[in-house]
């Protein structure tokens, strides 16, 4: 299945590149200043922040295989709403603290919802509703991955069995390759949205003007179906109006690498939810300051939460 989808990929990239041109991708722009926040701001942000959920975070419990939330798993059957196809539930049983943010995630083409489904349960535990999205054909493309992502996040806020567990104000959308340009797509069209997470995301649209929410794009050094030079960094210099924004770009990784549990992924995915689903400046110091080059890491660029 994955020489299939490399296949796939290798042929709409070239004939992409042929119509697109070397001019699509304008040169690499600097790095905002970093503007990190005082331990100061934090703690004070975190005392008077009423969507803060869970304890403090550390090292080990960001980078935990499951967080502090006990969860359940809920099917979401063909039918179910407009708009999209079906998909799972991933949600926190434990109401104590108020109502949690809510995401939803797409696959990539021709890819299934159970290569992304290990994100479901990963930052659900850690205190959100996830949906995981089986979209409505493996071969959408992204601008109907964006709508589809929208519309079952309208669906899981609204009408969903676990609507009372959501704030339907704080969403959030992320999605792999296609449905990472899907997640852009969404996020050019709901400025509401409080965060958007596109991995190795692949569009032909290179630009888009009207995302206003903050965006942590990642991307992977060994990616030949979308390749992190050409697409993952041109979206993040292009994102103009963004509030916030980084660029993650992993090392020794390749496009595939995004379907499997990884801990760099993981570990970044639920800092950048936290912080801005959230709005929980605990999480700041895994990202403010930027992350240096490491053995996952081959570049980071970034605004840095300004809190």
């Amino acid at each position: 299945m994955h020489r299939k989808l490399a296949h796939s990929f290798r042929l709409l990239s070239a004939a992409a590149v042929l119509a697109a041109g070397a001019a699509l991708a304008p040169p690499a722009s600097a790095a905002a200043p970093v503007r990190p926040a005082t331990a100061q701001r934090a703690a004070e942000r975190a005392a008077d922040n009423p969507y803060q959920r869970g304890p403090a975070p550390t090292e080990a419990s960001i980078t935990a295989e499951k967080g502090p939330f006990a969860i359940e798993t809920i099917p979401v059957p063909a039918g179910s709403g407009t708009g999209f196809n079906k998909g799972t539930v991933y949600a926190p049983t434990d109401m104590s603290q108020g109502t949690f943010g809510a995401i939803v995630v797409s696959p990539g083409f021709v890819s299934p919802e159970a290569w992304i489904s290990w994100y479901g349960p990963r930052l659900a535990s850690q205190g959100f509703v996830v949906m995981t999205l089986e979209t409505d054909s493996l071969f959408d493309v992204p601008a109907s991955r964006g709508d589809q992502l929208l519309a079952a996040l309208d669906w899981l806020t609204g009408k969903s069995s676990v609507k009372n567990r959501i704030d339907a104000t704080r969403t959030a959308v992320m999605g792999h390759s296609m449905g990472g340009g899907g997640t852009l797509e969404a996020a050019n069209k709901r400025p509401s949205l409080k965060a958007d997470i596109p991995l190795a995301p692949w569009d032909m649209t290179y630009n888009f003007p009207d995302i206003k929410t903050p965006t942590l794009i990642m991307g992977a050094d060994n990616d030949f179906i979308a390749p992190a030079a050409s697409m993952a960094e041109t979206y993040y210099n292009n994102l103009k109006t963004a509030p916030e924004k980084a660029y993650l770009l992993l090392k020794n990784a390749g496009h595939m690498t995004f379907v499997s549990p990884n801990t760099t992924i993981a570990k970044y995915s639920i800092a950048w939810m936290k912080r801005f689903v959230d709005n929980d400046a605990r999480y700041d110091r895994f990202l403010c300051p930027a992350p240096a080059p490491s053995a996952t890491i081959a570049k980071y660029l970034d605004t840095c939460p300004t809190g």
